[in-house]
């Protein structure tokens, strides 16, 4: 499994604190489980809140777009015979990976956060396990990235979301870019508008209203 993007660590929040904070219903199909837990990592499961016949609902996913590549050298008994990629991060949103979730209004959404991460280089670790930044967003417990999903044939459903560059409190520990994060009052205007009115969502969160360590 190849990891391809940027954040590829964030903390979600649990069913009855994302339920209430977006007014989503979390019983609605079968497959909707506990996650086993709210650390998410890329290509394992995680929460997602979308629109189904109008509503908002929390649905499971597994974080990241995958394609398949074949092996270089032969399998070992169990493995397929190919390897993964999972793009957890949409950025080039003309490729073909992301293009038509993000021109399919219903398959938009937004993905529950309470903290991300960026690894730190190693002169900035006071120990060998201190491998993170930590970002926050003030006085918002649970947040929400601008977040993309789809039905994947091999898969199931994944989902991931969008990055732009980065404000300055991101880019002073990282400088290639920052997830798309929406204000409480962008979230219908992400889930409902045409991508042509959308996509003026897709830039940096203020930096004033966020906090790092």
């Amino acid at each position: 499994m190849q990891i391809q993007g940027m954040c590829s660590l964030y903390d979600s929040a649990s069913d009855d604190e994302v339920g209430d904070y977006f007014r989503a219903n979390t019983v609605w199909r079968d497959g909707v489980t506990p996650l086993a837990s709210l650390s998410i990592y890329p290509g394992k499961p995680g929460r997602i809140v979308r629109l189904h016949e109008g509503e908002r609902v929390v649905d499971t996913g597994l974080w990241g777009y995958p394609t398949t590549r074949p092996r270089k050298v032969k399998p070992k008994p169990g493995q397929p015979d190919y390897v993964v990629d999972w793009w957890q991060n949409a950025r080039e949103l003309d490729r073909p990976l992301w293009r038509k979730s993000c021109d399919t209004v219903s398959h938009r959404c937004l993905v529950p956060f309470t903290r991300f991460s960026e690894p730190k280089a190693a002169a900035d670790r006071a120990a060998p396990d201190d491998r993170n930044w930590w970002f926050n967003i003030v006085d918002r417990p649970v947040s929400a990235f601008a977040g993309l999903w789809k039905d994947d044939p091999r898969f199931g459903r994944v989902y991931s979301f969008i990055t732009t560059g980065p404000n300055a409190i991101v880019g002073a520990k990282h400088p290639k870019a920052m997830p798309v994060i929406l204000d409480e009052e962008d979230f219908d205007r992400w889930l409902t508008e045409p991508w042509d009115e959308a996509k003026g969502l897709v830039t940096a969160y203020p930096s004033q209203l966020m906090t790092v360590a």
